[in-house]
């Protein structure tokens, strides 16, 4: 079984900073934050168990065996902020089998993992947890002694900082050429015609290549500097680190109570606040975008009901700005009728039309075969959940795939019948632009 302990912490901590400076070669590491909601961060270390599966059912699968290992635990410690205690944290490739292209390698289809040390921080408050498996010949004082060695690796330094002026050359080029990705729009545009389908989310595929290893500390330090209202993540695994700045929130659940946000519908940002506004009114009065929000609200809160007491949804979509990008967001709540973890809720609302289409499987189906790669996490789910069920999970956009000089980039386009190839591959350009400058040197 597993032993958790989990105490507060007294002062100023950053819990990223200490996964960063505290982790060992290979090992496994998580940090999830959202700056501007009272400061809340959740970093983790290493791996006492793996739960891991692929398929349609790896969401339910995966939770089916947290709730298991969950209920077996011994675990002490006083409350702390949301994500303190005995945790599992990771993420879900966005296809059932996704991620089996060479450069996910150890991204599995679906992963949550308990780690060794985890770290919580919300309005000022911290914990931290140390976790331990226990054999059945362990003693009390083995355990508390592993415990103490890994509790004493830890150190804190400052999120390492990306060089302002680099030396080489960096390489940017698309996995495709970008006539491809206006061709696919194109194609899906007239299969929307043709009533095969209302809506199907095409993404690209951006590598930059280094002349030296990228840096997933130093970017998630940037990142979270400069969009402070998203979530900022990084997953590592083996060598490769997963890192994000999302705007989109896929659930999160507190108790009985679920919530979300239906993103669909984007357009760019100026320095010029009055240019600013006058694109988010263009963005406000765009029936197109609209309507896309409208597909991706009324799926969500359809998948939903069956599961909930009510559902209400905003009546009118708000902006939501980011720092290079405003979109259209529809916030959405819901009272459980009976207790679904953290973990089932997103494999019921995952893929939204906001990254897959609808309808669901037929759009699915195309997606691969139009884009000409694996998605990998890309579009996926990327949280976390605890023993009581709850936690959340945001939708992995704005993403990049880091693997020592490679960076993969990802942008996608919630494609619609007024869909305009062009119009469509430049918004892909605004997305990218999230990342794209801060690795390309």
């Amino acid at each position: 079984m597993l032993a958790s302990v989990t105490t507060a912490l007294e002062g100023v901590h950053d819990p990223a900073a200490i996964a960063v400076a505290s982790r060992r070669p290979g090992e496994p590491w998580f940090c999830l934050e959202q700056p501007d909601r009272d400061g809340w961060a959740l970093a983790a270390l290493g791996c006492v168990r793996a739960l891991e599966a692929r398929g349609e059912q790896r969401f339910e699968s995966v939770s089916r065996r947290w709730r298991a290992l969950a209920a077996g635990a011994v675990r002490t410690g006083g409350d702390g902020p949301p994500g303190s205690g005995l945790v599992a944290v990771g993420g879900f490739a966005f296809a059932p089998d996704g991620g089996e292209a060479e450069q996910w390698s150890g991204f599995e289809p679906g992963s949550l993992h308990v780690p060794e040390v985890s770290l919580a921080r919300s309005r000022g408050r911290a914990s931290v947890t140390v976790n331990v498996e226990a054999a059945p010949d362990d003693t009390v004082e083995e355990l508390a002694q592993r415990a103490t060695r890994r509790l004493e690796q830890l150190r804190s330094a400052p999120l390492p900082l990306l060089d302002p002026a680099p030396t080489g050359v960096y390489r940017v080029q698309s996995a495709m050429p970008p006539s491809h990705y206006e061709d696919a729009v194109a194609g899906a545009v007239r299969r929307i015609h043709s009533g095969e389908f209302q809506k199907i989310v095409l993404a690209r595929e951006v590598d930059v290549h280094a002349p030296v290893d990228h840096d997933a500390g130093a970017l998630l330090g940037l990142l979270r500097e400069e969009f402070g209202s998203c979530y900022v993540f990084a997953v590592g695994r083996g060598d490769g680190a997963f890192v994000a700045a999302s705007p989109e929130l896929l659930v999160r659940r507190e108790g009985q109570r679920a919530s979300t946000v239906a993103l669909a519908g984007s357009i760019g940002r100026s320095a010029d606040p009055a240019v600013d506004d006058h694109l988010g009114e263009r963005l406000l009065q765009s029936e197109k975008d609209r309507e896309e929000n409208a597909i991706v609200a009324r799926r969500i809160a359809r998948a939903l009901r069956p599961l909930a007491v009510w559902v209400t949804a905003a009546p009118e979509p708000v902006l939501v700005r980011v720092a290079n990008i405003q979109h259209l967001g529809t916030p959405i709540r819901a009272q459980l009728a009976s207790p679904v973890s953290a973990i089932e809720l997103a494999g019921v609302l995952h893929p939204t039309p906001a990254v897959g289409g609808e309808p669901r499987a037929t759009a699915a189906a195309l997606i691969p075969a139009l884009e000409g790669f694996d998605r990998g996490w890309y579009a996926g789910a990327v949280g976390w959940t605890d023993t009581a069920g709850d936690g959340e999970f945001c939708v992995a956009l704005r993403c990049a795939l880091l693997r020592g000089p490679i960076a993969r980039l990802y942008a996608g386009c919630g494609i619609v019948a007024d869909s305009q190839p062009a119009s469509e591959l430049a918004e892909t350009e605004v997305k990218l632009g999230a990342l794209l400058p801060l690795l390309a040197g």
